[in-house]
């Protein structure tokens, strides 16, 4: 009797969504072991077929706009209308062990424990902007495992907006009530980057709040180029907490998706995407090849204290540890 295939087998349960195969195969995939690493590409390999079939929404927002309630209450919505939902959250690593420390799941508790969600805490790693390493890869693993929406919250800090955008279909940034405090330390690449911009915790007190901050960043909006020639930004107001605002949110991204569609810049950002990744790839596996080539690292440590006593400069410090790699 023919024993059974271990690929073949996790591919079936992938498939079939079973969410523990899925998250073994995403830590199989996070492992720096060269054997796991084969396996894993060998395992998205195979699954790439059923894949690129979501709708990838990039999330970030101040600390405090309430992501994680947004996000539940956001997934949940698209639950009760038959979607299946990934929610890739990339937190800050922990200095001491390098683990995640916000832990996203005690977070979105209602979420977590459905079905038809899945939520994966992944630690950065200290790649920059806090984007997990394999963050792409796993998109497209919860693709296969039958996820037609994927949200990747930023963790709202440095570059992790830039990064995100550039590998989802769909950018938007939550707001806070308070618009004019809010608006003067804003970053104008952020607003540039969006999609949509929601106001969120548009409740209670706070709507009056709301109402005025939607019309300041409408008109700070006014004066900047959109990032898409098909598609003026609108700023909508919700309230996660009180699940309202949610289905004309929704109607917004699905807009999005059909004027991007219509217009053809919606594969066009497929295919840049993949085309900067793979060049990502490319750099992150030279610099390992480098930082880890025996000459170099037993050159290194004379090379900074040169560079350290100013006794040389660093792009002639640069060139000759080229020349030692090379």
């Amino acid at each position: 009797m023919t024993a059974p295939d271990p690929l073949q087998e996790t591919l079936h349960r992938i498939r079939s969504g079973e969410r523990r195969a899925l998250a073994k195969a995403i830590t199989l995939l996070e492992s720096s072991r060269a054997d796991h690493q084969q396996q894993a590409q060998d395992l998205l390999e195979a699954l790439l077929p059923g894949t690129n079939q979501a709708l990838r929404i990039g999330i970030t927002g101040v600390p405090g706009v309430g992501k994680s309630t947004f996000i539940e209450a956001f997934g949940l919505s698209l639950i009760e209308q038959g979607h299946r939902v990934a929610v890739l959250a990339v937190d800050p690593s922990s200095p001491v062990t390098g683990g995640s420390i916000l832990g996203d799941k005690t977070r979105m508790n209602e979420l977590s424990q459905h079905p038809d969600a899945f939520i994966r805490p992944s630690p950065s790693a200290g790649i920059l902007g806090g984007v997990g390493r394999r963050t792409r890869e796993t998109m497209l693993l919860c693709e296969a495992a039958g996820y037609d929406v994927i949200f990747v919250e930023t963790v709202g800090v440095g570059q992790s907006e830039t990064l995100v955008a550039s590998m989802t279909d769909c950018f938007l940034v939550l707001m806070l009530p308070n618009a004019g405090d809010e608006l003067q330390g804003i970053k104008k690449g952020i607003l540039e980057l969006a999609d949509l911009l929601v106001v969120n915790k548009a409740d209670g007190d706070q709507m009056a709040l709301a109402r005025h901050a939607q019309q300041t960043y409408r008109q700070a909006l006014r004066l900047m180029a959109s990032g898409h020639a098909e598609w003026t930004t609108p700023v909508l107001t919700i309230s996660a907490l009180k699940h309202q605002g949610l289905a004309e949110l929704w109607e917004s991204i699905r807009e999005f998706e059909a004027s991007r569609k219509a217009s053809g810049a919606w594969e066009q950002n497929r295919r840049d995407q993949q085309r900067r990744w793979f060049w990502s790839l490319v750099e992150e596996a030279l610099l390992n090849r480098f930082q880890t080539h025996p000459a170099v690292r037993q050159e290194i440590p004379e090379v900074e204290r040169l560079i350290h006593e100013d006794a040389l400069l660093p792009a002639r410090a640069a060139q000759r540890l080229l020349k030692v790699f090379l």
